[in-house]
């Protein structure tokens, strides 16, 4: 059978391609390629200006011509990689034959080929590649697809903010909130997680084999290798060096970084599943796009699927980042590659996670608000008001005013005029019995409306 989208074992290559497809060039084998040129590159840029007697300054057009490298690599340039790793059998070492066969007609290269990957061991091309993949991923798709929901959620909180809604705690009516604040509730956390996820140094090290730059020093004890392997890991490929490693970076930033993911993503699963419940009550009305299908055999429905797929995969997406958190930084003594075949996963966890991103944004984009129906659910819901009626009756010292409004409304179907008339036979000052008289379910929102409105 041929190898195509419908043949695919992940949903991620397959169904889903064209929504995940932002990340294929950056997390995927291709992307990795990609960064190790670009790390090799650099590593070697860097060593000719280091004074070696041996490795004159790179010409300006050498450095061009080898940049250029790494910023027009394409698929051509890794399907040629991974035939040198058909006889290598070793993926970083096949990168490295690769560049130097690029030499070939640039005779201030060819002079200089033994430089490449000079004292460097596997890992440290690869931990700055997997840095380099991080950080692009994480800039360019994952932080733009939570600021569009962040963005998404905050007009919904300043539109609805007014809405009064009749709050549930364990399923149960409570006080009435408005649709605008609990929107706001989601907006503050999710700011909070993002600034987690952006915050997160990302590390690299270039040290050698144990850490140590034993091979380094060998060579050329006369130089800080320390000074030069920092200065290429934040100067040249901009993360953050990491002094203390063993042979590989022991991945701790990672942990954190995919920890921080899974912490924006549990905020998601529970506004999506909030946002399905709304949906279920009728709170909110969605769109409909002519010739979908909500039901093979139910016509009128029109089911939250976007909401249900975001909920699925932001739970994909937290099962593959938690095991790459709990995993990663665990090697036996200086490494084992049980962190190699496990790192090829990235892509596979944020894949699913910005694949519940854009479920998500699209199913919040086909919302319509149906006040008819919070508004209706209030009117019903006049029992909420025992909790004012009980704090007042408490400030001016009534007898044991929980017990009386617990036995007069507890389960019991209260009517306006119930309530009313309860209101009317307290010993209560006038203005504050007329107050509590006027009051209405829909009313009773507290500060809801400008804490959904105050900028967060």
């Amino acid at each position: 059978m041929s190898s195509s989208p419908l043949t695919a074992l992940s949903p991620l290559d397959g169904r889903y391609a064209s929504k995940v497809a932002a990340l294929r060039p950056l997390l995927s084998e291709f992307g990795l390629m990609h960064r190790r040129v670009q790390v090799e590159v650099e590593w070697f840029i860097e060593l000719s200006d280091l004074g070696l007697p041996e490795f004159a300054p790179l010409s300006e057009a050498s450095r061009g011509y080898l940049r250029g490298l790494s910023a027009r690599f394409s698929e051509a340039d890794a399907q040629a990689i991974k035939d040198i790793e058909k006889t290598t059998n070793h993926d970083v070492k096949a990168v490295e034959y690769w560049l130097r066969q690029r030499f070939t007609g640039h005779a201030q290269l060819e002079q200089a080929a033994e430089f490449v990957h000079f004292a460097c061991t596997s890992e440290d091309i690869n931990n700055t590649s997997h840095g380099l993949m991080l950080k692009a991923a994480r800039g360019q798709v994952l932080l733009p697809a939570v600021d569009a929901i962040v963005a998404k959620l905050n007009t919904m909180a300043a539109d609805f903010a007014t809405q009064p809604m009749l709050a549930r705690t364990h399923g149960q009516t409570a006080s009435p909130t408005t649709v605008g604040k609990e929107v706001a509730n989601v907006v503050a956390r999710l700011q909070a997680a993002r600034e987690r996820i952006a915050g997160v140094q990302l590390l690299a090290k270039m040290n050698g084999a144990v850490g140590n730059y034993n091979a380094h020093l060998s060579a050329y004890p006369q130089v800080d290798w320390e000074a030069f392997a920092k200065r290429v890991v934040e100067e040249r490929l901009g993360l953050t060096f990491n002094p203390y490693t063993i042979q590989i970076e022991p991945h701790d930033y990672m942990a954190e970084l995919f920890d921080a993911i899974v912490r924006a993503n549990t905020i998601l699963i529970d506004w999506s599943r909030d946002v399905w419940g709304y949906v279920s009550l009728g709170y909110f009305k969605q769109k409909v796009k002519a010739g979908e299908v909500g039901s093979s055999t139910m016509p009128h429905k029109v089911n939250p699927i976007d909401f249900e797929n975001a909920e699925g995969n932001l739970g994909l997406a937290n099962a593959v980042l938690t095991h790459l958190s709990q995993k990663l930084p665990i090697s036996r003594w200086q490494r084992d590659l049980t962190d190699s075949t496990v790192l090829r996963n990235m892509g596979v966890a944020i894949g699913y996670a910005v694949l519940a991103y854009d479920s998500l944004l699209r199913g919040l984009d086909k919302l319509e608000l149906n006040r008819a129906a919070l508004d209706a659910d209030l009117d019903a819901a006049w029992e909420v008001l025992a909790e004012p009626v009980q704090t007042v009756m408490r400030r001016y010292g009534l007898p044991d005013p929980y017990k009386q409004l617990k036995d007069f409304t507890r389960g019991k179907q209260i009517t306006r005029e119930a309530l009313q008339e309860f209101i009317s036979a307290l010993p209560l000052p006038d203005e504050e019995k007329q107050r509590l008289l006027a009051m209405t379910p829909a009313q009773y929102t507290g500060k809801a409306a400008e804490l959904a409105l105050r900028k967060r």
